[in-house]
Parts: structure tokens; C-alpha cells; sequence
């Protein structure tokens, strides 16, 4: 079971805690899961997104796992 999602308001500052709830629900995956129910995804179209998204998981394993090694040099953080 997952747990509520909980933000503690520190002197009525609401603009850092909608900050960090927005963060947080970024984090988890809730603002994407809520953009992808907006609308019906056809059977067909859900399968094709799945795909898409185990292939660049696997890329992204690859090419850490390749890094780890030392086969490719470390990618470069963005400021």
C-alpha cells in the first residue's frame, strides 16, 4: 500500500511547499500517469508506448553498464 503523499508547511510559506509537492510528484511519476489518463489510449497505441519505453530502458541500462566498464566515458551533466 502506498503512503499519502505528505508536505509540511513551514511559516505559511506555500510557494516552497507547492514547489516540493510538485517535485515530488515529478519523482514519482504522478504529473506523466496524469498527462497519459487524460485522454483513451487505444489497446494498440498502449502496447506501442510500452515498447518505446522498455526499449529506452534497456539503452539506458546498456549504456550505464558500459560506462561501469569503462567502454564509454561518462556523460556530461547538464547545468
Amino acid at each position: 500500500m502506498r503512503r499519502p503523499l505528505e508536505i509540511v508547511v513551514h511559516d505559511n510559506n506555500i510557494d516552497q511547499a507547492l514547489r516540493v509537492l510538485k517535485k515530488k510528484m515529478q519523482r514519482e511519476g504522478t504529473i506523466k500517469e496524469i498527462k497519459r489518463r487524460k485522454f483513451y489510449e487505444k489497446p494498440s497505441e498502449r502496447r506501442v508506448r510500452q515498447k518505446a519505453e522498455a526499449v529506452r530502458r534497456a539503452r539506458k541500462l546498456a549504456r550505464k553498464k558500459a560506462q561501469a566498464e569503462g567502454l564509454l566515458p561518462p556523460t556530461k551533466r547538464r547545468a
